[in-house]
């Protein structure tokens, strides 16, 4: 019985017969091109898979070639994803919320604490950041800032009274102060 190991190495065969070890090799390195640039892509480091696939298309066997063109869609739709341009602090702000609507809280995170760094009397920002952190249950920074957005814009503490996403808050006393202060 002959094992995997001790059998004869064959070349695969192709139409026009059997492949040169040259046509082998260079098919074996194309698939590790291949793999690494996927595993490139599964980092998230979309730039360098998008490099690396172009790199090898044009000498790519014709059964990768369109997957690697698959993959250089994938990864230049990714790369267009991470760069969006915004006009306006408010139009950040919508695509936040779209984020936070989404379930996406660490990049929405990211936008709003950019454009309440960018724009410190932006209290729909501070507003969006405490809504955050209500529902990712941080109740300490739900309450920092959301004093702020209502230092910044009294019409806060009314907005946050009927606002569902602070029912996690609802039961913590300083959250009621803050909305409910003794006149």
């Amino acid at each position: 019985m002959k094992t995997a190991s001790s059998a004869p190495s064959k070349r695969p065969r192709t139409l026009a017969g059997t492949a040169t070890a040259s046509a082998v090799g260079a098919r074996a390195r194309a698939v590790a091109q291949y793999e690494s640039a996927l595993r490139l892509m599964q980092e998230g480091k979309f730039e360098k898979a998008h490099t690396a696939f172009n790199q090898m298309l044009a000498a790519a066997p014709p059964d990768l070639a369109e997957r690697i063109r698959m993959y250089i869609n994938a990864c230049i739709q990714q790369i267009s994803r991470h760069h969006t341009q915004f006009s306006s602090h408010e139009e950040r702000y919508d695509y936040a919320i779209s984020l936070l609507n989404d379930g996406n809280y660490e990049d929405a995170r990211t936008h709003l604490k950019k454009i309440a760094s960018e724009n410190g009397q932006a209290d729909y920002a501070f507003y969006g950041l405490a809504v955050l952190a209500s529902m990712t249950g941080d109740a300490h920074t739900c309450l920092e800032h959301l004093t702020e957005a209502i230092h910044l814009n009294a019409q806060n503490r009314i907005q946050a009274r009927a606002d569902s996403d602070f029912q996690d808050m609802a039961d913590d006393p300083r959250f009621t102060e803050l909305l409910y202060p003794e006149v």
